[in-house]
C-alpha cells in the first residue's frame, strides 16, 4: 500500500484541505483489478479531524476491497463564514479521484461516507452535487462532480436541532437554512445508507430521521440502521476505534458489514 496525500488547491480555489490515499496495487494473480473508491469525511466539529482514528477507519475499509481516500476539510477560521469551503473541498476531491481513474486502479465507481459533522459535509453534497452555484463555485463539470453512493454516520443534518450551538453556527454559516441538509433533498440525491445510534447524547438521532424522511419523500434509494444503544462517535466501534470502554461496541460494529454489503449492492460491485 502507498500512501500519499495531494493537495485540493487549484487555480479556482486555495484551500488548505487535502486529500489523503490509501492507494492499493493488485497484483497478478488478484481476482480485483480495479478498486471502487471511497472517500471518507470524518468528524471533529469543522475544528480538527481526529487522524489516528480515521486513519484506522480508513484501512478498516481498504481491507474490504476498497481505495480509500481521507478528506481533510476546511476547518472554521479558514475560510469565513466556512461554508460553502468543505463542499467545494469535496467537490474537488471527487473530481481529482475520477482524474486518476486508470493511474490509481479505480474501476470508476465513487462513494463518499462521512461521520458527525463530516457527514454533514456529504448530506449537504448529496443534495448539492448537480447544482448550478457550486459547478460555478467549483469550477468543475457535473461529471467531475458525480458520485455514486453515500454512506452517513451519527450525521449532523440540520443546525436548528442543538449542534451547534448559536455562536458555533455563525461561524459555520451567515446563511442557516441553505446548510440545513434535509431541507434541500432533491431527485439528484445519490443512494444512501444511514446509520446511528438512537442515545447519542450530542447530535441528536432525530438529525438522521430528517434526512431519511426527506429522501424518502424523493423516492431516493436508501438503507437506514438505527442502533439501540451507544454514544457519540462510534466509528467502526471496535477496540481500537471509538469509546475505550462501550458494551454496545459488537453490535454496532456490524454496520460495517452492512455498508459493505450496501454498497456492493449499490454500485454493483
Amino acid at each position: 500500500m502507498e500512501i500519499k496525500t495531494l493537495s485540493l488547491t487549484n487555480g479556482k480555489q486555495t484551500t488548505q484541505a487535502s486529500l489523503t490515499a490509501y492507494l492499493q496495487t493488485p497484483t497478478p494473480k488478484a481476482p480485483v483489478q480495479a478498486f471502487p473508491a471511497l472517500i471518507f469525511v470524518p468528524g471533529g466539529s469543522m475544528t480538527h479531524i481526529p487522524e489516528e482514528e480515521s486513519e484506522k477507519t480508513a484501512l478498516t475499509f481498504a481491507a474490504l476491497g476498497y481505495l480509500v481516500f481521507i478528506l481533510r476539510y476546511s476547518f472554521v477560521g479558514e475560510a469565513t463564514p466556512l461554508y460553502p469551503a468543505p463542499l467545494l473541498d469535496l467537490a474537488q476531491a471527487v473530481s481529482l479521484v475520477h482524474h486518476h481513474e486508470d493511474s490509481w486502479h479505480l474501476n470508476g465507481k465513487v462513494a463518499v461516507m462521512g461521520f458527525s459533522a463530516g457527514g454533514q459535509v456529504v448530506a449537504l453534497y448529496n443534495d448539492y452535487w448537480q447544482s448550478t452555484w457550486l459547478g460555478e463555485e467549483s469550477g468543475l463539470t457535473e461529471a467531475e462532480r458525480h458520485f455514486d453512493a453515500a454512506v452517513l454516520g451519527y450525521p449532523v443534518i440540520d443546525l436548528d436541532l442543538g449542534f451547534p450551538d448559536e455562536a458555533t453556527l455563525t461561524k459555520w454559516t451567515d446563511d442557516p437554512a441553505k446548510y440545513n441538509a434535509s431541507h434541500h433533498v432533491n431527485q439528484a440525491n445519490r443512494p444512501t445508507f444511514t446509520w446511528a445510534t438512537v442515545t447519542d447524547p450530542l447530535i441528536t438521532v432525530q438529525n438522521s430521521l430528517n434526512y431519511v424522511q426527506a429522501l424518502q419523500r424523493e423516492n431516493i434509494s436508501q438503507e437506514i440502521h438505527l442502533f439501540d444503544g451507544g454514544p457519540h462517535a462510534m466509528d467502526v466501534a471496535t477496540d481500537l476505534v471509538g469509546p475505550t470502554v462501550e458494551p454496545h461496541k459488537p453490535h454496532v460494529h456490524h454496520w460495517v458489514t452492512l455498508a459493505d454489503e450496501w454498497l456492493t449492492q449499490t454500485l454493483s460491485l
